[in-house]
């Protein structure tokens, strides 16, 4: 369990900074998510369902639909409307600039895939294990 931690979001190549006021995997967390410019080049999806408001700057999602010729964009701006990320969103975050959201993540799956570019999927585990 995490309670007033900083590190990255997403492992130690993101360009992600969190800054949680907890992380109780079984549970649920409450990070404060620091985005600066481009992501690692690798798709992912996560091991928990996320709601998120973006308040200061601009995020590019690109979604990865299974087809290596075909992926979705989609822009958010700070809106009073939440992003909302499910566990198989296989996707990658860029920001415009620094972006700042909060987001508030429900309990861990044990695994979720990671993709980077032109290499098969892995399974992660909790602590960025691959299984």
């Amino acid at each position: 369990m995490k309670i007033f931690a900083k590190g990255k979001d997403g492992g130690p190549a993101s360009t992600v900074t969190g800054y949680w006021l907890i992380e109780w995997k079984r549970l649920f967390s409450v990070v404060l998510l620091k985005f600066e410019g481009r992501s690692r080049e690798a798709f992912h999806t996560h091991a928990f369902n996320s709601v998120s408001w973006l308040f200061k700057g601009q995020l590019w999602e690109e979604l990865y639909t299974g087809r290596s010729d075909y992926f979705r964009i989609n822009k958010y701006k700070p809106s009073p409307l939440p992003i909302i990320t499910n566990r198989n969103t296989n996707h990658k975050v860029d920001s415009v600039g620094t972006s700042w959201a909060l987001s508030f993540r429900g309990p861990w799956a044990l695994t979720w895939q990671d993709m980077e570019c032109n290499k098969e999927p892995r399974t992660l585990t909790w602590g960025r294990k691959e299984v």
